[in-house]
């Protein structure tokens, strides 16, 4: 069994525990659609199979909105630096789903090498069976941000509940194996629903995806990795990169890393973690 971090007493490890929070336009608008067919169903309840149908419509829509992960439909979602840190040649290096065992002590290594920073989503799961790589990323100058508790893939069905839940209960495990609080959140593969919005602002957090990825949980080939995190490469960019192994049981990551740090100085561009990018 995994032995959680405790946090005791009230420390000051979170950040401000809500953000002021308001529906964008398409909650609003899914809010219009929900009410107009209640009105319907009253005033024609032989209309009901239109009605259904307009629903079904409007759930599919956000279901594959829910699927862009670089959408801002469903809410606030960062995904590229503020103009300062552009303005300064920086580029956010972030790697998801760890800490690894495996992988992440040589992802390390390799961002030593390089006087590289970043910032990795950890799993609250994985970071408490490893608080000991959580402490090693953050003795690099690393950041480390909240990737939900248990990375499950029906996450984008959780409901409102269950995602306060997962967020809440990984921003306790990390808060307390680092001492600090994440900042960022981000959602497993990125897909998400209209009720994670609010969540994240009333735990203070802010939702971040990512500029380019470069698929390396899939790809087979790392050189075709590197010219997708490449391709349009500019200043202010947010990369997504895993600290584990592929699909197909290679870490990727570890044969594409050096390369992509060696493009970046050559560019002039810096590789920060999101605390500098985001000062």
């Amino acid at each position: 069994m995994i032995d959680f971090p405790r946090v005791t007493g009230k420390q000051d490890i979170r950040p401000d525990r809500a953000r002021p929070w308001r529906p964008n336009s398409t909650v609003h608008l899914t809010i219009l659609i929900h009410l107009s067919a209640l009105i319907a169903l009253v005033i024609r309840p032989a209309w009901w199979p239109w009605v259904l149908a307009v629903l079904a419509a409007n759930h599919l829509s956000l279901a594959l909105i829910g699927m862009w992960p670089r959408s801002r439909l469903l809410g606030d979602n960062i995904v590229r630096l503020p103009h300062a840190a552009a303005h300064r040649g920086e580029i956010a290096l972030t790697f998801d789903d760890g800490p690894n065992p495996e992988v992440t002590p040589k992802v390390l290594d390799i961002l030593e090498h390089y006087g590289a920073k970043a910032s990795f989503f950890c799993v609250g799961e994985t970071a408490a069976a490893h608080p000991e790589i959580v402490r090693e990323i953050l003795n690099g100058g690393h950041t480390i941000e909240n990737h939900s508790m248990r990375h499950s893939g029906l996450f984008g069905f959780y409901g409102s509940a269950a995602l306060r839940r997962d967020i809440d209960s990984a921003q306790t495990v990390l808060s307390g194996i680092a001492g600090q609080p994440p900042r960022f959140f981000r959602a497993p593969m990125g897909f998400r629903n209209p009720m994670l919005d609010p969540v994240v602002a009333h735990l203070g957090l802010q939702y971040m995806s990512w500029t380019r990825r470069g698929f390396d949980t899939v790809a087979r080939d790392p050189a075709a990795v590197l010219r997708r995190l490449l391709r349009g490469l500019a200043a202010g960019d947010i990369l997504l990169l895993h600290d584990r192994r592929s699909l197909h049981g290679e870490p990727i990551v570890l044969a594409v890393l050096p390369a992509l740090l060696e493009k970046l100085a050559a560019a002039g561009l810096k590789a920060v973690s999101l605390k500098t990018a985001m000062r």
